[in-house]
């Protein structure tokens, strides 16, 4: 009785198939799949290089194959794409890490692109440009909203770009909870603990210097910014329109 339970194009199972089934239930058969937010993709290149090697009595050769990703990294360069979260954190703090220990006095560039994120997260990634000794260099492409513009804020210093075109957005942070009235309270105390803490580390990195109390009436909102208004506001150093080779001079600033 069981096969003409199934609907029209579903592939027929054989007799084992249909005991198991009809121990578990149709119903994991046939579920509709929950809910999910659609996730990000990003779509990785790979590098071949072909590699060349003598010995006494012949010449050989070997593809060597990597990500785009990890062939940036060789050149201590770390791509920071979409929003904060735990694993992309993860990510970044392991190869702030691989790069000092690599490398301890050579500088690091981050390349940010984020709409921002976890907070929690972003500082585990803030923490760690500051507790290296490799100095972080920070260039906006795109947008760095949010978190990703605090970590853009917290590069080294005179070393914080942005590309013409990019933007920059800052607000104080955002939450909710439900439950408790109490449980409510230590939430909200929280919160504003948080807010503190983020306009502090703005007031910290910011090159015009800013109060507080000036901070968290620009923070009240969501902030929009070009290049020049953040350059204006001291969220960024410099604004790069091109790439000079090395021995050319001075790169096209404004």
């Amino acid at each position: 009785m069981l096969k003409h339970l199934l609907p029209s194009g579903v592939p027929k199972l054989s007799r084992a198939g249909l005991r198991n089934a009809s121990r578990l239930g149709l119903r994991c058969f046939y579920s509709e799949p929950a809910m999910q937010p659609p996730h990000g993709w990003t779509p990785t290149p790979y590098v071949t290089e072909s590699i060349v090697s003598h010995s006494r009595f012949r010449k050989s050769s070997h593809d060597v194959q990597d990500d785009i990703f990890s062939r940036l990294l060789m050149e201590r360069i770390i791509c920071l794409n979409g929003s904060v979260d735990e694993t992309l954190s993860a990510s970044i703090v392991a190869q702030l890490l691989f790069l000092e220990a690599d490398a301890p006095e050579k500088p690091i560039n981050l390349y940010i692109n984020s709409p921002g994120g976890s907070v929690t997260a972003g500082l585990a990634i803030y923490d760690t440009m500051t507790y290296i000794s490799s100095p972080v260099t920070t260039t906006c492409v795109g947008q760095a909203a949010s978190m990703g513009s605090l970590l853009l804020c917290g590069g080294a210093p005179k070393k914080r770009f942005c590309l013409p075109h990019s933007s920059v957005m800052v607000h104080q942070p955002s939450g909710g909870y439900s439950g408790q009235a109490t449980d409510i309270a230590i939430h909200a105390k929280e919160i504003l603990r948080v807010r503190e803490l983020l306009n502090g580390i703005y007031q910290r990195h910011l090159t015009k210097p800013h109060t507080l109390e000036e901070i968290e009436r620009l923070m009240e909102r969501d902030k929009y910014m070009g290049p020049e208004e953040a350059l204006e506001l001291g969220i960024v150093d410099e604004i790069l329109t091109k790439r000079v080779k090395l021995g050319e001079g001075e790169a096209d600033k404004k």
